[in-house]
């Protein structure tokens, strides 16, 4: 049985206040785990089940496995219906973004605030190769379960920044590329190596004061009558096309 002090620690985790006190953040699912497990990220704890548990036989963190009834688990997860195992990760320090080390696009998200739309760029960038993705510091939190779970272990290999976006892009003389209703044709754009491709809010887009230093436009051309594309659709169909680009 978990002890209540353990139970008040994970359930803690649930929100984003406790997550930056104890700078620790949740994971659940053996195969995203087991990702996190196979990356730089740190263990702090694992809970499974009897029926999961004899998997975790060739981990090396004895330690850090606690086996748990079904009862518990249910109590520690985000998760209705709960999927037989709990990890907690140290979350690591935030590291900034430094243009001049990078020769690739890079993705800037300016507010976004669904965390399903952040777990979905995060994975479809992981997919195409990204490396790199800038947040604003107006972003949802990228530790949010809810944005974990959507990325279904691709965080254990994405880098994400929080940072300023208007000290970034304006110390930068790189292209910026920016998805707009208006703007030049996507399958018409000639793709640099290097440069930033920035996408906004699901309500108002890229902010103005971001719009101010978007150096080259883009529009995803469309012939139905819907009002705007889902800004993780949006990125994944731009994503495909810089691959393509760099594929031929």
């Amino acid at each position: 049985m978990l002890s209540k002090s353990q139970i008040s620690l994970v359930k803690s985790l649930h929100q984003k206040k406790y997550r930056k006190e104890e700078q620790l953040f949740i994971v659940e699912g053996l195969k995203s785990i087991f990702e996190f497990l196979n990356s730089p990220y740190v263990l702090h704890t694992i809970y499974a089940t009897s029926d999961i548990f004899p998997k975790l036989a060739n981990l090396s963190h004895k330690q850090k496995k606690i086996e748990v009834s079904d009862n518990d688990l249910l109590k520690i997860s985000t998760l209705q219906h709960p999927q037989g195992i709990v990890a907690i990760f140290e979350i690591p320090k935030n590291k900034y973004f430094n243009h001049m080390e990078i020769d690739e696009m890079t993705i800037v998200l300016d507010g976004i605030q669904d965390p399903g739309n952040l777990g979905t760029i995060i994975r479809t960038a992981d997919w195409f190769g990204f490396k790199h993705i800038i947040c604003s510091e107006n972003t949802v939190e990228v530790y949010n379960p809810k944005v974990v779970q959507a990325t279904m272990g691709s965080l254990s290999r994405i880098q994400i920044h929080y940072q300023s976006l208007i000290d970034l892009l304006k110390s930068s003389s790189l292209p910026k590329f920016g998805t707009l209703l208006q703007g030049n044709n996507l399958y018409e754009t000639t793709w640099p190596k290097t440069g930033f491709l920035v996408f906004g809010s699901e309500g108002n887009g890229i902010s103005e004061e971001i719009l101010q230093i978007i150096t080259h436009p883009l529009t995803i051309p469309g012939s139905g009558n819907t009002e705007s594309l889902n800004v993780a659709m949006s990125a994944a169909i731009c994503m495909s096309e810089i691959q393509r680009n760099i594929l031929k």
